[in-house]
Parts: C-alpha cells; structure tokens; sequence
C-alpha cells in the first residue's frame, strides 16, 4: 500500500512540475512576441507612421497629404504654445507639492527624496535628449 501512495505522490510531482515548466515557456514564448513589435519612440516617428498609414488607408493624393501635414503642423504649433503658456503655473503646481512632500518626511527621509528627484530629473533629461515623450 504504501508504494502505491508513492508512486501517486511522483506522478503528482512530476504532472505539477511539467505544468510549470509548460507555464515559464509559455509565459517567455508570449512576452517576446507581444513586445517584439515597439512603438515609435519618437514624436517624429510617431508622426511618420501616422501619416502614412492616413496615407495608405484613406489613398490620399497629394493635396491631401500636403494639407494633412500643414494640419499637423499647426496642431503642433498650437500644443507648443499651451505647453509654454501653461509651463509657469505647471510649475508652480510641481514645487507646491515638492514642498509638501519635504515637509511630511523626516531629516534621513528628505536625503532621500532628494536623491530619487536627483535620479528622476537626470533620467528624465537622458529621455529628452533621445527624443522619447
């Protein structure tokens, strides 16, 4: 009776660790395919595709494509301004809540508050530089 049991509990071992082992495959099959294709990084690659897949999908003609991309041009234009419009209450907002975040923390918890700012600021510096948004 008890090399029955045995046998009962390897072949659960083994039926469990086959479904994990099938599990990590699958699951490493699945994300580098799912993220095998990125997006663009880029505003100006963003754009790209944009226009041509308007382009492509709606057989644009030429007229069409030199007024979708003075469209584009303006709308550009238009966010730029209510970026830089805006950019001093933004910012005014931003210090507000820096200030109230330093004042809730203690003197070892601001050191490093200030060091994640410190590694945000040049992470996301490092991001504008390439041209990521």
């Amino acid at each position: 009776m008890k090399r029955s049991q045995l046998l009962v509990a390897i072949y659960a071992v083994l039926i469990f660790g086959s479904g994990v082992l099938l599990g990590v495959v699958s699951h490493k099959a699945y994300t580098s395919t799912a993220h095998s294709k990125p997006g663009p990084r880029s505003p100006e690659e963003y754009r790209k595709r944009y226009v041509e897949e308007m382009r492509s999908r709606l057989k644009l003609s030429e007229a069409q494509m030199t007024e979708l991309n003075s469209i584009l041009d303006a709308t550009r234009e238009r966010y730029r301004q209510f970026r830089e419009r805006d950019r001093p209450e933004m910012k005014a907002i931003q210090d507000d809540q820096t200030s109230r975040i330093r004042a809730m923390l203690n003197a070892e918890q601001r050191g490093e508050y200030e060091k994640m700012r410190e590694e945000r600021e040049k992470h996301m510096r490092e991001r504008s530089k390439r041209g990521d948004r």
